[in-house]
């Protein structure tokens, strides 16, 4: 009877040691929810880890971030122009007062050979309705006296920005322009009627051309013209 208890003592301390060496092998696996050295669950400071490589991209609404001065040229820092230029920015980032006037300097020469020749196509697609009409009015008006505009741009200095603003959507830039000319109008029989072809004239004129910031034609119209005595 002894020698049976002995050999069921001894199977019950191997079944106990397998049992024991079981759970070892369980318990010492890492299940990812185990305390990190901080206290953190290690699937908690994964996720900390993934929220750390997150970078918050920018939103589409960059174009309406403020403008620093940096994004404005130089000439127009602390003018009375600049509140304007940032307004003009913040509506259009691609906005450029240089390479504006660049082209407001070209529209200027164009649309004056262009009222002198009395070529109305040209002009139409740069003028709003309002301009186009009182050019054209004054080419027929020309036109029904049988007169002809002889008109040389001698020269024309940089041109300068007087005001620019934000109307709604549309950028509105004044621009004025100093230019040397020569007009001569003749009549049906080549007779000089008006000017002198020896006299060059100072003319100073204030341009507005405006844009849709909106839109996606790149184009400036004008839209008013006024002469400075």
């Amino acid at each position: 009877m002894d020698g049976f208890q002995f050999i069921d003592i001894i199977l019950l301390a191997m079944v106990a040691g397998f049992i024991v060496l079981r759970l070892r092998s369980v318990l010492g696996r890492r299940t990812g929810h185990e305390p990190g050295r901080d206290g953190v669950p290690s699937e908690g400071r994964a996720q900390d880890l993934a929220n750390d490589k997150v970078v918050a991209l920018p939103t589409a609404h960059r174009r309406h971030q403020p403008i620093t001065k940096l994004d404005i040229e130089p000439a127009y820092q602390g003018t009375p122009l600049e509140a304007g230029m940032v307004a003009v920015k913040m509506a259009d980032p691609s906005f450029s007062a240089e390479s504006f006037l660049q082209g407001a300097a070209k529209a200027f020469e164009i649309i004056i050979a262009a009222y002198a020749k009395g070529d109305t196509d040209t002009l139409r697609p740069l003028l709003n309705s309002d301009v186009y009409a009182q050019f054209a009015r004054a080419i027929q008006e020309r036109e029904d006296r049988n007169e002809t505009l002889i008109s040389e741009l001698v020269v024309l200095k940089p041109p300068r920005i007087e005001s620019i603003e934000m109307k709604g959507s549309a950028a509105h830039v004044a621009v004025i322009f100093q230019s040397e000319q020569s007009n001569v109008v003749k009549n049906a029989a080549g007779e000089i009627v008006e000017g002198s072809p020896d006299h060059v004239e100072s003319v100073t004129d204030v341009w507005t051309f405006s844009r849709d910031t909106n839109s996606p034609d790149p184009n400036w119209i004008l839209i008013a013209t006024r002469s400075v005595d």
